[in-house]
């Protein structure tokens, strides 16, 4: 457990053999791990799920599972390689996974929470005796959650060794035996389970307690910004209708596949509506791309941050100021003194860790990748702004941040969209909660109303 930039993924990297360590040694089995690059120390019997899914998308289910061992698995000595013992291979490990997830599939016509239960499984099927786990549940549901935990369950009984990161502290509390502290790249300290709470490990992982993890609102609820009628896309969703007004946050529940992330793509012109308007400020308009969205005063952060939020190779300053850029402009040229002053405000608002504005964003902690994607989105000035997961791979200080700078914005009178699988998340921050089922609009329900089981109970219609 850790904030993020902790060091924990980087720690995990030096494990499998990504990174070299500048000091100390790592015993395995009694013997010193000399690293010597992630096949050899793969092949003695450590593996890594990534929090970034790596996969190949024109490759199948089970060429994704065994890349660079086909030889090995498919025990061909003729150079030629064995599809269809590949495939049946992969076949029986998804089958006792209980996953229902063809082997010869292409990875691109897989859901995210699909290709992350591929990934655990391509662990799995090495044989490790480490298996560690980065963020595992970040993108399933929580069927599959409950899939995952039974696996690990198995795995200890057969004698692996589990070492996972998860910012979720339900998760760690309910499969870990001890718990371990980083914080700032320091060892803080590792305990068994039994002898923390929420609020006790809180505090080993930032170094104070968070009492109130949900602020307090006092956001006054103006004038109604956005709203959709009898909005559709066919196969998607239909028939969506709801309002949202300055300063309120209206929260968007359901389960995974019930359209929540398909209705923000639509109104911030990703995908293209079959049917329905939408309004700003009772002003019907026409959304045919995000920079039509963008130029209506809608902002959005995407829960798929590394595909849709922001550049990698570019630096914090120029993936901050992206949406913004026309405010930056000295002529035909971008005033580079104008982008500094606002990404340094963005960075000391939103406590974004990095080694200053020119880092490139791909080096980030995946929370700070958050921050740099919400700052982006804020820098555009929008009147609306729609947040898909705004908390997800992000730990608990960080989480805090975040909530605290929702609420503000709320307060400036910006109208919020946020889209959560976390139901403590929607019931702390949310004014009203909108319910989806399948594609359909189940409940609107006051914060008064809204109760967890109340949630699920429309969440399964």
């Amino acid at each position: 457990m850790g904030e993020n930039g902790a060091g924990k993924s980087t720690f995990m990297k030096i494990l499998i053999g990504l990174l070299k360590p500048d000091s100390g040694e790592i015993i395995f089995e009694g013997n010193e791990l000399k690293n010597t690059g992630v096949n050899d120390i793969q092949r003695k019997g450590i593996s890594m799920i990534h929090q970034e899914i790596l996969i190949i998308p024109e490759l199948t289910v089970a060429q994704n599972i065994f890349l660079g061992r086909e030889k090995e698995i498919t025990g061909s000595k003729s150079g030629w390689l064995n599809d269809k013992n590949i495939i049946a291979k992969a076949t029986e490990l998804l089958s006792q996974m209980g996953l229902d997830i063809s082997a010869n599939t292409k990875m691109k016509y897989l859901s995210v929470a699909q290709m992350q239960m591929v990934e655990i499984a391509k662990a799995i099927s090495n044989n490790a005796k480490v298996i560690i786990m980065d963020e595992p549940t970040s993108a399933i549901s929580d069927k599959e959650v409950t899939i995952l935990f039974r696996i690990i369950k198995d795995l200890k009984q057969q004698g692996v060794a589990i070492i996972y990161i998860s910012h979720k502290m339900d998760e760690i509390f309910e499969i870990s035996d001890t718990i371990t502290v980083l914080r700032d790249g320091k060892y803080i300290g590792t305990k068994g389970a039994f002898e923390l709470d929420k609020n006790s490990l809180i505090a080993m992982m930032v170094g104070r307690e968070i009492d109130h993890m949900f602020p307090e609102t006092t956001a006054e609820k103006g004038k109604q910004v956005l709203s959709v009628k009898n909005l559709g896309k066919k196969e998607k969703f239909s028939n969506i209708n709801f309002e949202v007004r300055a300063g309120e946050i209206l929260g968007i529940a359901g389960l995974m596949g019930a359209g929540r992330t398909e209705i923000a793509r639509v109104i911030f012109g990703l995908d293209q509506a079959d049917e329905g308007e939408i309004f700003i400020h009772d002003k019907n308009i026409q959304i045919k791309s995000p920079s039509d969205a963008i130029k209506n005063g809608i902002g959005y952060v995407s829960e798929d941050r590394k595909s849709l939020g922001f550049i990698p190779e570019l630096s914090v300053r120029q993936n901050v100021t992206l949406c913004s850029l026309s405010q930056h402009r000295k002529g035909i040229f971008i005033n580079n003194i104008s982008e500094n002053i606002v990404t340094n405000q963005i960075i000391n608002d939103l406590r974004i860790k990095s080694s200053g504005i020119d880092q490139k964003v791909t080096h980030l902690s995946g929370g700070n990748q958050q921050k740099v994607v919400i700052g982006k989105v804020l820098l555009a000035s929008p009147d609306v702004i729609i947040l898909d997961e705004p908390t997800r791979g992000v730990d608990v200080g960080a989480k805090f941040e975040i909530y605290k700078l929702i609420h503000n914005l709320a307060e400036k009178g910006i109208a919020i969209i946020m889209i959560s699988s976390e139901l403590p998340e929607i019931l702390g921050m949310s004014d009203r909660i909108m319910v989806l089922s399948k594609g359909k609009q189940t409940a609107v329900l006051t914060r008064k109303e809204a109760t967890q089981e109340l949630i699920m109970k429309y969440a399964v219609q």
